[in-house]
């Protein structure tokens, strides 16, 4: 081994981070995401629209990469939201919790951001009758009894 180099099997070298997103960016991008799903838009069509790759899309929505001003514009027009639908929520959330507990997003957030999540409350909005409602909502009650072991 060279004097002044280190081994990459060293223990003594710190590992790099994993690139972590910005809570901001992460924020912007998971706007983006909720709502190019309820529109039923792909990330490989948004990408075609703003003449991107649908791998460069999923790196905005996860906050991997910024979204510049002029970028975003764009995706809010086709999108069809003004820019603060991007931002809602982070002031009262960065005031109430900290900017470092962004990360930890809100339960309510991740689920709406899953896929499941988001079609799932797209076809629940869509019952109409409020007894039917109910009864779908005691049945997934009842089988997160079971998956936890509550009976």
């Amino acid at each position: 081994m060279r004097v002044g180099s280190r081994s990459t099997m060293d223990p003594s070298v710190a590992k790099v981070p994993k690139k972590q997103a910005n809570p901001i960016d992460a924020q912007v991008g998971n706007r983006v995401r909720i709502r190019r799903m309820l529109i039923g838009m792909s990330q490989e069509k948004l990408g075609d629209y703003l003449g991107l790759t649908f791998q460069q899309v999923q790196k905005y929505e996860k906050g991997v990469n910024r979204i510049g001003a002029g970028r975003l514009f764009e995706v809010a027009q086709i999108l069809g939201v003004p820019i603060d639908f991007f931002y809602e929520g982070v002031s009262g959330q960065l005031e109430a919790r900290g900017f470092s507990d962004q990360e930890n997003s809100l339960p309510v957030m991740e689920f709406v951001s899953s896929g499941e999540g988001l079609q799932l409350s797209l076809a629940f909005m869509k019952i109409k009758d409020a007894k039917v409602r109910k009864r779908v909502l005691d049945l997934v009650k009842s089988l997160s009894e079971d998956e936890n072991g509550k009976k």
